[in-house]
């Protein structure tokens, strides 16, 4: 047991200081991304087309559930799959792939923030044009607070920005 601890400790590798730049790297490279998405709310990027069709596939997978839930399932898919992902890499111990993941549900709770806060405007192109109903809109009136659209909006915003700053500690949370 002694000999085998031995064995373990000569084949180890020693700490140094670019270990520990090394471990702050994702956040750098994460964090002008992060500023971009919160200073250009609203508008449309790349991620937005595969964040799209998973919203859409929300509906498609929660319609069993009701209308109100069937409504709800296309934001909660944008939740939903990206946070699975971070699970996936927080249960492997990979801080790098839980930080990179969780970047992905910060956009959004951005993305949906900028949805919530249109419901009583209804200014957003819709997939489906006029033959649709606005999620939001719809949420929002059933629970009797379409007035507070705006709010829910800054809600979900303030829910992202909680989410990246968490993504930026992570590091000091997780050691790998």
């Amino acid at each position: 047991m002694i000999k085998n601890n031995q064995l373990q400790l000569d084949k180890a590798v020693a700490y140094n200081k670019f270990d520990e730049v090394k471990r702050w790297t994702p956040c750098f490279v994460m964090l002008p991304v992060m500023i971009w998405l919160v200073l250009n709310r609203g508008e449309y990027s790349w991620i937005d087309n595969a964040d799209l069709l998973i919203h859409e596939a929300g509906h498609f997978f929660f319609m069993v559930f009701g209308k109100f839930i069937y409504t709800s399932g296309g934001t909660l898919m944008q939740i939903i799959l990206p946070s699975l992902i971070g699970w996936y890499f927080f249960r492997n111990s990979y801080r790098t792939g839980v930080q990179f993941s969780l970047l992905w549900p910060g956009q959004n709770f951005i993305n949906i923030s900028v949805y919530a806060a249109d419901a009583r405007a209804q200014m957003l192109p819709l997939l489906g044009g006029n033959k649709v109903y606005h999620d939001w809109h719809y949420l929002l009136g059933e629970l009797n607070i379409l007035q507070f659209d705006s709010q829910v909006g800054y809600f979900f915003f303030g829910i992202a920005v909680i989410v990246f700053i968490i993504t930026l500690i992570l590091p000091l949370i997780i050691h790998n």
